[in-house]
């Protein structure tokens, strides 16, 4: 498969107001790419798209306002977006949300939430759309997934869920358009200095001091510049890379998977416990993923 080609071509970013998704949008508008940004947050995405026009005003820059958490919702935007964009280059799938806790500390609707944001949205914008990647020669799909689509530590039972679907959505996609030309690829960023943490849910049953210690913990790891995590994905969808991951917080624990594969849990909470007054230790953390906000 040759090289994709940015220039001329129509992306669509979901969760471009912040994070990773802003930072792909900057990164596409200098590669020549007409832009499609998705958000929640109408104030933040009216602030990239006004930047990204004055930066580049030869770039046509369309909005949409769309909660990925509302199926219908999701579904309207999909169909507006396809008759508005017959033919799409570029779709990348990034926006996400976190929650934290254990299966037993959330409610099966907050559990479900995250499903809806972080998966089936996924799903129902890549069904919707895939028509106009198809009509596009040498189009390419994205879709984020995480370094907890790689393992799944305790406390990241919804967002494990979630990102791991993703991950098996996307390779099993990426077989199946290998003969229509249409590039895949599968995402995994490790620690990325986003929103995401500080914007996660709690669990109804997660006390408060067990959420904030892991929360401080996991924000320790995210230290890699939303910018230089895009130019990463980008330079793998101009390759045509399978598979991207970002920085060695991601890179080591899918070596250590593949290594232990039953057992790295052990390994993991014996490098994320906390140590508490009087030689207690604390629970595993149950703080969000580390990646990006929608």
């Amino acid at each position: 498969m040759r090289d994709f080609v940015f220039p001329g071509g129509t992306a669509v970013v979901t969760g471009a107001a912040s994070g990773i998704g802003e930072a792909l949008a900057y990164g596409l508008a200098r590669r020549g790419a007409d832009l499609v940004l998705l958000d929640r947050d109408a104030e933040r995405l009216d602030a990239v798209a006004a930047a990204i026009r004055v930066a580049h005003p030869d770039r046509r820059i369309d909005t949409h306002l769309v909660d990925l958490a509302d199926a219908d919702a999701t579904d309207r935007a999909a169909t507006e977006l396809r008759r508005r964009h017959p033919r799409i280059r570029l779709l990348v799938n990034n926006a996400g949300v976190a929650l934290g806790g254990r299966f037993d500390q959330v409610t099966l609707d907050e559990f479900l939430w995250v499903i809806e944001i972080n998966f089936r949205s996924v799903v129902r914008l890549t069904h919707a759309l895939l028509p106009a990647l198809k009509a596009e020669p040498g189009a390419h799909l994205v879709n984020i997934s995480s370094l907890f689509g790689l393992i799944a530590p305790a406390g990241q039972t919804a967002y494990s869920a979630s990102k791991f679907a993703v991950r098996g959505f996307t390779e099993a996609l990426r077989h199946e358009l290998v003969d229509d030309g249409v590039g895949v690829t599968s995402v995994h960023p490790g620690g990325i200095r986003t929103r995401i943490a500080a914007s996660a849910r709690v669990g109804s049953g997660v006390p408060r001091e067990e959420f904030e210690a892991g929360r401080q913990q996991f924000e320790k790891l995210l230290s890699i510049d939303p910018a230089k995590a895009a130019e990463v994905i980008l330079r793998g969808v101009r390759r045509r890379r399978g598979r991207v991951l970002i920085g060695w917080s991601a890179k080591l624990p899918d070596l250590l998977v593949r290594l232990a594969p039953a057992s790295y849990g052990r390994i993991l909470a014996l490098g994320t416990r906390v140590r508490m007054p009087a030689g207690r230790t604390a629970p595993e953390p149950v703080a969000p993923g580390p990646e990006r906000s929608a």
